[in-house]
């Protein structure tokens, strides 16, 4: 039987962090997932798995397993109720409709960030890990390099790319633009968590030069080393579960699997500012109602972060004519999957009839004029695609298309 791709999401577009969080898939967990839903639907040869702060999504290649079944297992595995949540969630059964959402993330079109170039790393991670489970599945893998495909395109032939749109980017501007320029040396800073979006504040503070940052992390070997990277000092992660931040300014939470890991502040007489970067949330929404504490989380620290919207604006009509290309020429490569497979079955059988015919009239055998007699009879076939040919079909159309 046939395969098909297929996928099930649930993203900013569909749910709110709270709701989004409850379906999130930590690190530590995506390769029991993958295994269980493997001995779970044997007809799967393709899988992705893509998370990110924004969304979780699961893409299948498979003959019988559907979307809506796959969603009723992942509702089941996060023990939710499938009556409440199955709108929260947008899926397809159509391969088509599959790549195309797929280039549409990957682009960054439908990203809370118009044009966010962190999701192409995302993506290649999560195709790393289909890689290594060897489940790239043929509708899969080339889904993917049309995806990488398009993703060089838009970036060489748009500005769509331009400008920096980056929350751990954003975070950082956001402590400049509630402190002040003139108080940034001042400012204790607590970067919690050891991830991609912990190396980017360290990344992105050259631009800032904040120079009173700790960090703290579950393990406390990777703390070290990004200590010792970024010049900054370790905070004991004991102190960050008894939620003693004494003397902090700021707080910038990106732990991964750390559901509400802040959850008391002790009321300082000072401003103090927390964002949290992580899913699930690290930090307790309920903080926001305490004297001199500012919290944004994904949601809102995503508001404002159009500074570059307008010249990316200018170009979502040529990102959507190239992701339009792009899956033409994934559509083409797809209907003739047919006609492949029929070629592949069948011209080693026509060639050796070809062979087998002139040794029989005795006619000299010539590779080049085996070769054009071979194509016309491979062309005579093509109409045939699908028909199961006898033998002496397949001789009667040797004989009709060589000439004497």
């Amino acid at each position: 039987m046939s395969k098909t791709l297929r996928f099930i999401s649930i993203s900013h577009k569909t749910a709110s962090v709270s709701k989004r969080e409850e379906y999130h898939v930590s690190d530590r967990e995506k390769n029991s997932l993958i295994e269980l839903i493997q001995n779970t639907y044997p007809d799967i040869v393709g899988l992705f798995l893509l998370t990110t702060c924004n969304r979780t999504e699961i893409y299948i290649e498979s003959s019988d397993t559907t979307a809506l079944e796959l969603l009723h297992f992942l509702v089941n595995y996060k023990e939710r109720n499938l009556a409440i949540d199955k709108n929260l969630f947008d899926l397809s059964n159509s391969t088509e409709d599959t790549v195309r959402h797929l280039l549409e993330v990957s682009s960054g079109l439908s990203s809370s960030i118009l044009g966010d170039a962190e999701i192409i790393h995302q993506i290649r991670k999560a195709h790393q890990l289909s890689i290594t489970n060897q489940l790239q599945g043929s509708l899969l893998e080339r889904t993917m390099q049309t995806v990488f495909k398009s993703h060089k395109r838009i970036s060489n032939e748009t500005e769509f790319r331009d400008g920096t749109t980056s929350v751990a980017y954003k975070s950082l501007k956001m402590v400049n633009s509630t402190f002040g320029k003139d108080y940034k040396q001042t400012k204790k800073i607590l970067f919690i968590g050891a991830g991609d979006i912990v190396k980017q504040l360290f990344k992105y503070n050259s631009k800032f030069a904040f120079n009173d940052i700790y960090i703290s992390n579950r393990t406390e070997k990777k703390a070290i080393l990004l200590a010792k990277r970024y010049d900054c000092k370790v905070y004991p992660w004991d102190k960050v579960l008894e939620n003693d931040f004494h003397g902090f300014d700021v707080i910038i939470s990106a732990a991964s699997n750390c559901h509400r890991l802040i959850n008391n502040i002790v009321n300082e007489n000072k401003k103090l500012l927390l964002i949290d970067l992580a899913l699930p949330s690290n930090i307790n929404k309920e903080l926001i109602h305490r004297n001199n504490v500012t919290l944004y989380d994904l949601d809102t620290i995503s508001v404002g972060l159009e500074n570059t919207r307008e010249r990316r604006n200018a170009s979502i009509g040529k990102v959507d004519q190239i992701i339009t290309e792009e899956l033409l020429a994934f559509s083409l490569w797809y209907q003739e999957a047919p006609l492949r497979v029929f070629l592949a079955k069948h011209k080693i059988i026509v060639n050796n009839k070809v062979k087998a015919y002139y040794k029989a009239k005795g006619i000299k055998e010539d590779s080049q004029e085996i070769r054009q007699s071979t194509n016309r009879v491979m062309r005579k076939l093509i109409k045939h695609t699908g028909d199961k040919l006898k033998a002496d079909e397949i001789d009667a159309i040797v004989a009709e298309q060589i000439p004497h």
